[in-house]
């Protein structure tokens, strides 16, 4: 699922009339550099939620994204026969349906449908990617690997972990390399705290009671967020982590969207 519902209010004006999605890096909207690496690791299916100028984003995309061979590998351009299959791209329009986003968790739980079709039934594979359309990580590999650790385990979620940007000096999580756990640390505590990169593998699990109890698929349009979900899952050790340290970036406002373009 590809999170681009926020309305951007740090980034007007510049997202009054174009959501922060679509906004350029290096002569690509910020959103297609994720879609990319997505369409690299063989993903077939992506969930969009949108709300804010959504027409937008499936007006730019429509329901299909595919590579080019320049999009791929630079060094190594592959040919047209091996560049993975079109990604089908489905939308889950908060705006249109509820008149404004979600939040994190409740446009999760709004899309689970679509997302897991048999989960709500106990059937299927309920595991899935979950990323955001505005931050910047050209170089996180959306590792098959990954996903066979995270169906073995017991978790509800695996999150990736950034070094705290200036923006965000305190952090949001701690951090146990040697369990892999990622804790919700007492706000007394002065263990490390590390950034919650916005990237994560999630079970469906995670979007229903004890830990949420929002009805399956939202239907009445309740917002929330994701991080109390998260720290409760945290207390029961269901929650697992990693450090990236590739290039990050959260486009949050004006001045680090144009550093960005400076620095790619």
């Amino acid at each position: 699922m590809l999170l681009a519902a926020g309305r951007g209010e740090r980034m007007r004006p510049l997202t009054d009339t174009c959501p922060k999605p679509l906004l350029q890096v290096a002569g690509k909207p910020l959103m297609q550099w994720p879609l990319e690496a997505l369409a690299r690791a063989g993903c077939q299916r992506v969930v969009i939620n949108t709300a804010w100028l959504g027409e937008q984003i499936s007006g730019a995309f429509g329901e299909h994204f595919g590579l080019t061979p320049e999009s791929v590998w630079p060094e190594a351009l592959p040919t047209l026969e091996q560049l993975p299959k079109a990604m089908v791209l489905e939308y889950s329009h908060e705006g249109r349906d509820f008149g404004a986003a979600l939040e994190t968790a409740g446009g999760i739980v709004r899309a689970l449908p679509t997302l897991c079709p048999k989960a709500a039934v106990g059937q299927g594979h309920d595991v899935f990617w979950v990323l955001a359309g505005d931050v910047f990580a050209p170089d996180f590999a959306f590792d098959a690997a990954e996903v066979q650790r995270f169906v073995a385990s017991t978790a509800l979620a695996h999150i990736w972990l950034v070094p705290n940007p200036a923006h965000n000096p305190k952090g949001d999580f701690g951090w146990e390399p040697a369990t892999g756990l990622a804790q919700n640390l007492h706000p007394t505590s002065d263990a490390p705290r590390y950034t919650y990169s916005t990237i994560g593998l999630y079970r469906a699990a995670l979007f229903a009671p004890p830990f949420c109890h929002i009805a399956h698929g939202n239907p009445r349009g309740e917002k929330a967020a994701l991080a109390p979900l998260l720290r409760a899952a945290m207390d029961q050790g269901r929650v697992t982590a990693s450090l990236y340290t590739g290039r990050w970036t959260d486009v949050g406002t004006p001045e680090r969207l144009a550093q960005l373009n400076l620095s790619v």
